[in-house]
């Protein structure tokens, strides 16, 4: 009997490739989804796939699986400043449902933090308090470990810097590359904020997905950092495109890069093996 993997999240841009991969390796998968950035564009062949919020997580899912990853999260910094009120909704309401979801079902729990709290800044290395996204992604990583000491709850945490890739998305809660590409694709400029300088670590979403399932089978604690190693600029990334840049005004919550320890996962046998500017001159030709 094959094991069973719940994703929420799963109709996503990362939860997507990973529901993909987990059927791949002959996991029963579940998605749960509201479909605040998930699209029914992203279903895969494989996957019951169930609307609804994590809040609401119990009443969804009654089966107890083998394991949980918990992407489905509110995801990116700016929009947060906008959007307090719907990242407490889906960041801590939603994730605290999980959490004793987990804890009640004793469903090993493989939680997606955010490399945000590692973030450098010109006048502070507080990358937790720098956005209502960090602070609250923050919180949650410290109440997952708090689970794990108080209720034996047996979880591992990652943490994901700029993934990239097919599916990827543009648009207000888009990332960097697809918003980019699209701009392209329209002949418009690509806006950069601040100095450009910032500086980003990459990560193709097949590496990143390889680096959930290999935490999933082996991870423990906190700190797998998924990352690759070599950082682009933002400025770089955009010339990497070509076409006309437009400079803006620098964005509240903008980090000058995450910091990141590769011990976990370098443990566990996993480096990214794919380069940003590759994907990016094989991307619009």
């Amino acid at each position: 009997m094959s094991k069973l993997a719940l994703v929420t999240g799963g109709a996503g841009f990362i939860g997507s490739h990973l529901c993909e991969r987990l059927v791949s390796d002959g996991y029963t998968v579940i998605s749960l989804d509201n479909y605040f950035t998930g699209s029914k564009d992203n279903h895969v062949d494989g996957v019951e796939y169930r609307e609804g919020h994590t809040k609401d997580i119990a009443g969804h899912v009654s089966e107890t699986p083998d394991i949980l990853f918990h992407l489905g999260e509110y995801s990116r910094v700016l929009t947060s400043f906008d959007d307090v009120e719907k990242v407490w909704d889906l960041n801590v309401r939603g994730t605290a449902s999980v959490l004793n979801f987990c804890k009640d079902k004793k469903v090993r729990l493989i939680y997606a933090g955010s490399s945000t709290k590692f973030g450098e800044f010109d006048d502070a290395n507080d990358g937790e308090n720098q956005s209502p996204y960090a602070y609250f992604k923050t919180t949650n990583t410290q109440l997952v470990n708090n689970y794990g000491k108080w209720f034996g709850l047996e979880y591992a945490i990652t943490y994901f810097y700029n993934v990239y890739g097919p599916r990827e998305r543009a648009g207000a809660y888009g990332t960097v590359i697809e918003i980019f590409r699209q701009k392209m694709l329209n002949k418009e400029a690509l806006q950069v904020f601040g100095t450009g300088e910032q500086r980003r670590a990459f990560t193709h979403v097949k590496d990143t997905v390889d680096g959930l399932v290999l935490v999933g089978e082996k991870g423990s604690g906190d700190g797998h950092c998924i990352s690759a190693k070599k950082e682009y600029s933002i400025l770089k990334i955009a010339k990497a495109f070509g076409g006309d840049i437009e400079m803006k005004d620098a964005l509240p919550g903008d980090r000058n890069r995450s910091k990141c320890n590769f011990e976990k996962m370098k443990a566990l046998g996993w480096k990214a093996s794919r380069d940003v500017l590759e994907y990016i001159k094989n991307s619009h030709g």
